[in-house]
C-alpha cells in the first residue's frame, strides 16, 4: 500500500489547526492515505463478519477545546474508570487534570487532531443501541468485544495500531482507537510542549493557568505515553 509523508505537513496539523491535508468521507474526515488504508481495513473486517464503520475522526483546536473547557468547568460530565461520575469541583487542578486526561485529550495535544487517527465500531453489533465508546462496550461481555479481538489482531494488516491498547497510567485503554502509523509516528515525533502551549494560549482554554507549569509532565503521562507504531 502506497503511503504519503507527513513530514510536510505545516505544524498547524499538530494542534488542529489545519485542515488542507484532509479528505471528506461524508461527514468524517482523513487524511488521504489514511482514508485509503481504512477502506482496506473495513473490506477485510467485512470479510470476517464487522460492518466497521465511524464514530469519530479528525476533530479541530476548537472542538477539542469545547469538550475540554466543559469539563474543566463541570459544564460536561468527567467518570472514572468504572464510569461513574466524578465533582471535578472537588478536585485541586492537578486532580481535576488527571480525571479529565484520562479520557479525554488536552486541545492541541489531542491525536484526532491529526487526520490519521479514528474511533471506530461495527454497526452490525450496535443494533438500535446508542454507542458510548466505554470499555465496557468493547470489553468481554459487550457488543463490540469481537470487533475489539479483530482489531488488536488485524489492524496492522492496513498500517494501523492502537496507541491506548492498554493502561500505562495516562489515557485509559481504548480499544476502539486506530491510527496510521507511518503518519501519525513522525506526527508525534513533531508535537512538542512549546507547540502545545502556543495552541492553548491562542485557543483561551479554560484553566490554561494551571495546565501550562504542568505541561511538560503531562505530556510525558498523556500524550506521549503510547504505544509503539
Amino acid at each position: 500500500m502506497k503511503t504519503f509523508s507527513s513530514d510536510s505537513w505545516p505544524d498547524l496539523v499538530l494542534t488542529g489547526r489545519y485542515v488542507g491535508h484532509l479528505e471528506d468521507l461524508g461527514g468524517q474526515r482523513l487524511s488521504a492515505s489514511a482514508a485509503k488504508a481504512f477502506d482496506a481495513l473495513k473490506a477485510a473486517a467485512a470479510k470476517d463478519g464487522f460492518m466497521l464503520s465511524i464514530a469519530s475522526s479528525y476533530r479541530d483546536f476548537e472542538r477539542q477545546e469545547q469538550i475540554f473547557s466543559g469539563k474543566w468547568r463541570g459544564v460536561r460530565p468527567v467518570h472514572d474508570d468504572s464510569g461513574a461520575p466524578v465533582d471535578v469541583s472537588a478536585m485541586d487542578a492537578g486532580q481535576k487534570l488527571d480525571a479529565i486526561l484520562r479520557f479525554s485529550a488536552l486541545p492541541g495535544a489531542s491525536r484526532h487532531h491529526w487526520g490519521t487517527d479514528l474511533d471506530v465500531y461495527c454497526a452490525k453489533a450496535l443494533g438500535s443501541d446508542t454507542l458510548g465508546l466505554t470499555p465496557q462496550e468493547y470489553g468481554p461481555g459487550g457488543a463490540q468485544h469481537a470487533l475489539a479481538l479483530w482489531l488488536a489482531e488485524h489492524a496492522r494488516d492496513a498500517d494501523f495500531f492502537l496507541p491506548y491498547d492498554i493502561d500505562r497510567g495516562g489515557v485509559a485503554a481504548e480499544p476502539w482507537h486506530l491510527s496510521f502509523a507511518p503518519q501519525a509516528g513522525p506526527l508525534l515525533s513533531r508535537l512538542s510542549a512549546d507547540k502545545v502551549a502556543d495552541a492553548l494560549s491562542y485557543g483561551r482554554v479554560a484553566g490554561y493557568e494551571d495546565i501550562v507549569p504542568r505541561l511538560d509532565a503531562l505530556m510525558a503521562r498523556f500524550v506521549t505515553n503510547v504505544a509503539k507504531p
